[in-house]
């Protein structure tokens, strides 16, 4: 018994470590990551559960040329972050109310600060803001589909296999960061990729190893202790 234990604890701390250590990285070395690899993490993410086996994911690959072309199109269409439009699906509430307002906040604050960016500093923050659209220098860049026809249950679904991604990322020494910021820019993105009116652009992600000589890497978030949102009950 004492052996058994001794090898849960074991086996729990290598994968509380895989997820304690997944973080947004905003800054990648441009060290290539190899296709087996990337197979390899796509498919133990691929175990995500997910409503009757549907499996709602589709995801494009880009690397080199194509990623390249996904940051020109959307860097050259002359929409701002601020003004381009969530058309497809709302990631955010119309308007921010507590406690999300103040988290908002604190992360925009805590970014913006290791990074030495004022908040008057507007044009900086939309610079900072656009490196969103270079997958912040990762040698990969993903972007997320799925097929507008489903519901709700399989987006809850989706983020599931995205998290597995990004854990599946950190066993194999690499880091990721989840992107919003590209599914109000699916018009710039369908022809490049070929992909389908009937899928929706969910999100982009990078992939790569961290660059720990850069800032904004030293960033890290809070999370809110278990006494604010747990109920146990008996």
């Amino acid at each position: 018994m004492l052996e058994k234990n001794i090898r849960i604890a074991s086996e729990a701390a290598i994968v509380d470590e895989a997820i304690t250590s997944r973080r947004s990285v905003r800054a990648f070395l441009p060290d290539m990551v190899d296709e087996d690899t990337i197979r390899a993490i796509l498919a133990v993410a691929a175990r995500a559960p997910s409503g009757t086996n549907m499996q709602p994911w589709r995801v494009y690959v880009t690397k080199g040329e194509v990623k390249q072309r996904i940051s020109d199109a959307i860097l050259n269409s002359g929409i701002r972050a601020e003004k381009a439009e969530w058309d497809e699906y709302r990631y955010y509430p119309d308007q921010f109310f507590e406690p999300y307002l103040t988290r908002r906040r604190a992360n925009g604050f805590g970014l913006y600060g290791v990074l030495g960016i004022g908040r008057r500093e507007v044009d900086k923050m939309r610079a900072q803001h656009d490196r969103n659209f270079v997958f912040f220098d990762a040698p990969v860049g993903m972007i997320f589909t799925i097929d507008r026809r489903l519901n709700q249950g399989s987006w809850i679904d989706y983020g599931m296999f995205l998290q597995n991604i990004m854990v599946a990322a950190r066993g194999r020494g690499l880091h990721t960061c989840p992107q919003a910021a590209f599914a109000p820019y699916h018009r710039q993105i369908r022809p490049v990729l070929d992909i389908p009116d009937e899928e929706i652009v969910v999100c982009g992600m990078a992939l790569g190893y961290e660059d720990t000589s850069k800032p904004e890497n030293e960033f890290r978030t809070d999370r809110a202790p278990l006494e604010d949102w747990v109920t146990f009950a008996e």
